[in-house]
Parts: structure tokens; C-alpha cells; sequence
């Protein structure tokens, strides 16, 4: 009777231990963050309705729009796109904002919709270090959690083809290694604060001028080697949630359609996860965009001609023009991307954010990326004995220049210069309040500082006569949606350069340009700094450049041509196009193909103005011959990198790889390295093995055709040591 009594109780024990663990498993076993994101998105997307995998496959424009008649959706806090949770299922919100530089609101602007502006994207490239990457992408990120957002639409990555896009400031440069790694590091900055990024704008998006319209033919291959080398570096590095599709079209189909790149390439090559999102405004069609690849419709109430992933699909669904199994593809990569990022376990929180520890962030990028192209004589770094300076041009008594667009920053402490046209998109034009010439002020202890607007360039000359030194701020302000005209500084600033230069040898140009510009001057000024779009502690990052608080190390991304003859489109028709002339239906980038850049240069061969790669110091550096060791297939490099100046100061090693039969040397391998004066460290730099390869177009892979490959170490593309000869085995990737 008692060993009764004790079996019973022990199968009563089991049974409520059973019970508990019933109540305790989870309700929604997609809720459980042990499982995997793939995992965690079959198991929710089985719960979903048809109406509800709607809801998740397009968004509505987050602002309020007046001339569309578009009220903000309930339950979005206002920017660029929302799509609305489901409650039910736990499923979040999708809060997105436009995030290049920063979190960005340009219209419908409320009391605190400020953030901080980073420097350009240009100028993080120019740091060469994918930490200052990281570090920004975090920042933002962080800075958006709090605000209550958990999509960011960063990450640009399309190339420098031509020094006339309006939205080279928002992108990385020409190079696709440098363009991939820095834009890959920035979007990994973002999600480590659980906040969704996405890499855009996929592909050849390199031009504004007629972006909606235009075609852009180019071959499989050389697309491979350039354009979506870089978008397929970025994506592998930074694992973003989406991809945005572009608005133009590429070898006949548009970039939001395009089976070739959405399905075969991202898809099916790189096995890319996540969701594809279009451009606000690029979706054209419902069954051919979604059987190509579109996983998401951006903002169409607004954008589009008619929501094409609502009544358009549901109709192509009901006929059997799209499966009911790709519907469940595209709500699945969208939840998979939701979950692999942490937006269903780390919800946003409204706070405050560090602004100091923020505006360090901007501040270090910018000193970082600032590149010093010219100082004869030694004239920078300014003494610290100066008694007299002139500071002149670009509104330096009150910021410092941002580009326009999207990508703009509402930065805090508002516009500091107000009024100026365009006022309407892609304005207002913008200045972040960080004062340089209040910087050089308090960085130049008793000098006496004073400021000329530049207006009048006699007064301006008469006041640089008077200094010691000229300091000249000049700027080219840019925006997406147009491409400039030409390399020329708007606004007769080349005359006030000239000018400023004659009444005083001792004068320093400061540029804040969107991308390269002339310079007819060059060879009359002692001294050129390119600040690029500064961001929001830009003035104080100038002035601790200027005086050597900082030895500036960046180095630049981009090649610096001569004039427009040496690009491969010296004319780009339409981006001053007289009204009622018709936009360029096409844009032939099978000139360069791969060769963007560097590149072409030494295809033709050409003499750059500045080479990429250039970046001067205020110390100087010594590089030994490269080390090369062929392990796994696959070679090491390593550098010798003294430092022979009286300053610390930072270098960037730069490896080139020349291929077996093809005479262009590329970037394959980077890494930048601070040194004390007189120190000595040696660089491994490891090489990216797509830059060893070719892409076989039979095999539809990267293959190391094997050979004798030639290895060249230095400090551009144009300051190379000799060649190392190197023999490495065939191989395929």
C-alpha cells in the first residue's frame, strides 16, 4: 500500500512537472530568440492571413504630403515609410527613415526632429578605416533606436563614375574594395543597435540625371567586376536586412524588375536572405516585380501609379501569373530580416541620447577623412605664433555646407544659415552650426581673427592683405535629383580664390565640395584641404586640422581629374538640359566597364590632378618593399611602415594586384596603421580574393585563373613600389 502510494505520487510529480512546462513554452514559438531567424519566420508566416501578408509587402509614406492629398498614416511617427504591425502575432511596426548621413526628416519638421550629420560618405571612405565606418553606422543607430525608429534606408554604395553626381557625397568612392568594405562596416554599425539597414541603391544608380528613365547598358562581366563587386562585398560584410532597388534601368529592364539582378545575382549567386525593398517610386509593374525579385513596394500611395502589391497582385495571384509559394517568399525574407536584426526582441525606446559623445563621433570621422592635397612650404600646420589670420568665404562665420536630398540631416542647432535657395526639395539648402571661423578663434589664442563673407572679392583681397595668413573657405553645394554642369566652383569663388592668392602667397583653401572640382588656382595658393560635406562638428574638426591638433591622414577615394576631357563621358547630356529637351534615354558605361576610376586612368594612360589613394601628413613615412608568402593558394602581404617625421601621424598601405595578362593593377587589400615619431610596425594586409579573380562567365564563378601575378605596395594608385612577382595556383572561389 505504500509503494502504491509513492508510485502515485510520482506519476502526479510527473504530471504537473509536465503541465508547467506547458505553461511555460511559449505561446508564439516565434517568439523564442533561441531558435533561428529562418526558423522563427516559417513558424510566423504560418500564422499570417492573406491580408495580412499584404499589409507586410508594401509601405505607406510616413509624412504627410499635401499636393497627393496624403495624410500620415495612423501609427507612424513621420519619415520616409511605415508599414503597420500586427498586433495579433506580435509582429512590430516598420518605422523607416532616410539615414545616408544621419537620421534624416528634411520635411514636416517638429519641435526635437533633429540628429547629428556625420560627414560625408565621401569622407568616412577618405579615413580608409573601416573602425570610423563601424563607429558612424552605430551612431546613427543609436540615435534612431531612440527616436523610435527600426529601419534606416543607408548603406549607398553605387560607384564614382563620374565626379558630376549629385549624390557622390552620399556614396564611398570609385573603388569597389573600398566602397564595399567601408559601406559593409557602417551598416554593421547600424544593426549592432538593432536597427534594420539596407545597402542601396542596387545597381548603377551612378548618375541623377534622368535617374527615372535612364538605361544603362554595360556588360555581365564588367557589372560584375565593378558595380556589384562592391554591393556584393558590402552585403557579405555588413549582412544588411534589405536591399533597395534602384530607380533606373539596366540593359533594358528596370533595376525594381530585373530578374538578372534580383534573382539570379543577389538572390541565387550571393544567397542573399533578406528582402528587397524598391526605391520610392521605381516599382513599374506587380507579377513581373515580384516573380523578378521584389520583395517589397516602397511608399506607392505617393510615389508609385498605383499600389502595384496590393489589388495589381492579389489579381496576378487569382490567375496564376504569380504562386501563392513566391507571396510567402516575400513575407518570409521580410520577417527573417526583422528577426535576424532584433527588431521582434529589441524594440525601440524613445530617449535621450550622449549628444557630446555623438558629436565626437562626427568630429573624429571628419578628421579622419579630411584629405590635405597640397601644402607648399610647410604652410600648414598654422603657427601657434600667428598674430593675424583672415578668415573668408562660405558662410565660415556660422557652418559649415551639407548636401541636400533624402540623405539630409536636420542637425542640431538647426540651419545656421537660412533663406537661401532652393528652399523646396531637394533643399532647403543647409548648413550644419559648427562655426569654423568660431573654432580658429578660440584655437589661435591671441591672433587676431577676422571674417569676409567673400561677397566682394576686393574687400576680401584687402583683408587677406592684411593677415598673416589667408584661410578661404569654398564650397559647391549638391543634392540628389540633379548632376552638376560641369567641375567649376559656382558663384565666381575661382575669382575669389585668385584674388584672396595675390594679395597674400601664405593662403589656405578649405573645400567643402560634394566631389572633385577645378581649380585654376591651385599652383597660386600655399595650401588645399578637402573638408568634403564636414557634418555637424565640422568647424572644430577644421580648425584642430589647421593647426595640427590633428596631422590629418585621409587619403582619397575617388581620382581628382585634370578637367572633364580625361573622364569617359566628358559631356553628360541633360544635366543642363534647356527646357523641353528631351532627357538621354541611355548611359553607356561599356566605355570603362570595370575600369572606373584609377583604373581608366591608367587604361588610357592619364594624369590625374591627384591620384587615388593621395592624401598628404604632417609627418612623413617610409614604406619597405611588400613581403609576399602564398598560403592556401592565397598570398599574405606584409609592410614594413616607419614613421620619419617629428609627428604621430597616420599612413595607409595600399595593395595593388596586377593579374596574369591584364595590365590594369587594382586595389585588392588595405590597412591603415598610426605611428609615433620614429616608430616601426609591420603590416600584414590581408588581400580580398575577389580582387585576385575574374569572373568566369561559363562557370558563373570567381576563378584564380593562376600564374604569375605581380604585387605592388605604396601610397596611391600612382606611388607604387616594384613589382613582387608572385605564383599562385588556378583555383575557383
Amino acid at each position: 500500500m505504500k509503494h502504491q502510494n509513492k508510485s502515485a505520487l510520482r506519476r502526479a510529480i510527473f504530471a504537473s512537472g509536465l503541465a508547467a512546462c506547458a505553461l511555460a513554452a511559449p505561446a508564439r514559438p516565434w517568439s523564442d530568440p533561441g531558435r533561428s531567424p529562418d526558423a522563427r519566420a516559417r513558424t510566423l508566416v504560418r500564422q499570417l492571413t492573406d491580408a495580412e501578408k499584404f499589409q507586410l509587402i508594401h509601405s505607406l509614406f510616413g509624412e504627410p504630403d499635401a499636393a497627393h492629398k496624403w495624410s500620415m498614416p495612423a501609427g507612424a511617427i513621420g519619415s520616409a515609410g511605415y508599414v503597420p504591425g500586427i498586433p495579433r502575432l506580435g509582429i512590430p511596426a516598420q518605422q523607416q527613415s532616410d539615414a545616408g548621413l544621419g537620421v534624416a526628416n528634411p520635411i514636416n519638421v517638429r519641435p526635437g526632429d533633429v540628429a547629428t550629420a556625420l560627414p560625408s560618405g565621401l569622407a568616412t571612405a577618405a579615413s580608409w578605416d573601416p573602425k570610423i565606418a563601424f563607429a558612424g553606422g552605430a551612431m546613427i543607430g543609436g540615435e534612431a533606436w531612440h527616436k523610435g525608429f527600426n529601419v534606416l534606408l543607408a548603406g549607398g554604395v553605387d560607384l564614382q563614375r563620374d565626379p558630376r553626381n549629385g549624390r557622390n557625397f552620399e556614396y564611398a568612392g570609385e573603388d569597389p574594395l573600398l566602397a564595399g568594405t567601408l559601406v559593409g562596416e557602417t551598416v554593421r554599425g547600424i544593426q549592432s543597435q538593432h536597427v534594420l539597414s539596407t545597402v542601396k541603391h542596387y545597381a548603377l544608380n551612378d548618375q541623377e540625371t534622368a535617374r527615372t528613365t535612364i538605361d544603362v547598358r554595360i556588360g555581365e562581366r564588367a557589372m560584375r567586376e565593378s558595380d556589384l563587386l562592391a554591393f556584393e562585398l558590402a552585403i557579405a560584410r555588413g549582412r544588411p536586412g534589405s536591399v533597395m532597388c534602384s530607380y533606373n534601368k539596366v540593359n533594358g529592364d528596370w533595376a525594381c524588375e530585373n530578374d538578372f539582378l534580383l534573382n539570379q545575382v543577389l538572390k541565387k549567386d550571393w544567397r542573399y536572405p533578406g528582402f528587397v525593398m524598391s526605391d520610392w517610386g521605381a516599382t513599374h509593374s506587380a507579377a513581373k516585380a515580384a516573380n523578378a525579385g521584389l520583395d517589397q513596394e516602397s511608399a506607392a500611395e505617393v510615389f508609385d501609379k498605383e499600389v502595384y502589391f496590393d489589388a495589381p497582385l492579389k489579381q496576378a495571384l487569382a490567375h496564376g501569373e504569380v504562386s501563392h509559394a513566391r507571396l510567402d517568399d516575400m513575407v518570409t525574407r521580410i520577417l527573417r530580416s526583422m528577426f535576424a536584426v532584433g527588431l521582434f526582441d529589441h524594440p525601440p525606446q524613445k530617449g535621450p541620447v550622449d549628444v557630446n559623445a555623438n558629436l565626437a563621433v562626427a568630429q573624429h570621422a571628419l578628421e579622419a577623412g579630411a584629405v590635405l592635397l597640397r601644402n607648399e612650404r610647410t604652410l600648414l600646420p598654422l603657427a601657434s605664433d600667428l598674430h593675424s589670420i583672415a578668415v573668408i568665404g562660405a558662410h565660415a562665420d556660422k557652418g559649415v555646407l551639407a548636401g541636400g536630398g533624402s540623405s539630409m540631416v536636420i542637425p542640431r542647432g538647426g540651419n545656421a544659415v537660412t533663406g537661401l535657395e532652393p528652399a523646396t526639395w531637394p533643399g532647403p539648402v543647409t548648413y550644419d552650426p559648427s562655426s569654423p571661423l568660431k573654432a580658429i578663434r578660440a584655437a589661435a589664442g591671441h591672433a587676431r581673427v577676422e571674417f569676409a563673407s567673400g561677397d566682394d572679392p576686393a574687400a576680401a583681397a584687402a583683408l587677406a592683405r592684411q593677415a598673416q595668413v589667408a584661410v578661404v573657405f569654398v564650397q559647391q553645394w549638391a543634392a540628389e535629383s540633379f548632376d552638376a554642369a560641369d567641375l567649376t566652383l559656382p558663384d565666381k569663388q575661382d575669382a575669389l580664390v585668385a584674388a584672396v592668392a595675390k594679395a597674400n602667397p601664405r593662403t589656405v583653401v578649405v573645400l567643402e565640395t560634394n566631389s572633385p572640382v577645378a581649380m585654376p588656382w591651385l599652383d597660386r595658393v600655399g595650401a588645399v584641404l578637402e573638408a568634403w560635406y564636414p557634418g555637424n562638428a565640422g568647424g572644430q574638426a577644421i580648425a584642430n586640422l589647421l593647426f595640427g591638433r590633428v596631422n590629418p591622414s585621409g587619403r582619397l577615394p575617388i581620382t581628382w581629374p585634370r578637367d572633364l576631357s580625361q573622364l569617359p563621358r566628358p559631356q553628360l547630356p541633360g544635366a543642363v538640359a534647356a527646357p523641353g529637351t528631351p532627357p538621354p534615354a541611355t548611359a553607356d558605361y561599356a566605355i570603362e566597364g570595370a575600369d572606373v576610376g584609377y583604373r581608366w586612368f591608367q587604361r588610357q594612360p592619364l594624369q590625374p590632378l591627384f591620384p587615388f589613394g593621395f592624401g598628404l601628413s604632417y609627418t612623413s613615412f617610409a614604406q619597405g618593399a611588400p613581403q609576399v608568402a602564398v598560403h592556401g593558394g592565397l598570398p599574405r602581404v606584409s609592410v614594413e611602415v616607419r614613421n620619419t617625421g617629428s609627428r604621430a601621424g597616420a599612413d595607409v598601405v595600399q595593395i595593388y594586384a596586377q593579374l596574369p595578362g591584364n595590365p590594369i593593377r587594382r586595389l585588392a587589400g588595405f590597412a591603415k596603421v598610426t605611428l609615433a615619431p620614429g616608430q616601426t610596425r609591420t603590416v600584414e594586409v590581408p588581400l580580398e580574393p575577389r580582387l585576385l579573380s575574374e569572373f568566369d562567365m561559363a562557370k558563373r564563378r570567381w576563378i584564380i585563373r593562376g600564374g604569375s601575378y605581380a604585387i605592388y605596395a605604396g601610397r596611391s594608385a600612382t606611388d607604387l613600389s616594384a613589382a613582387v612577382r608572385v605564383q599562385l595556383p588556378a583555383q575557383t572561389l
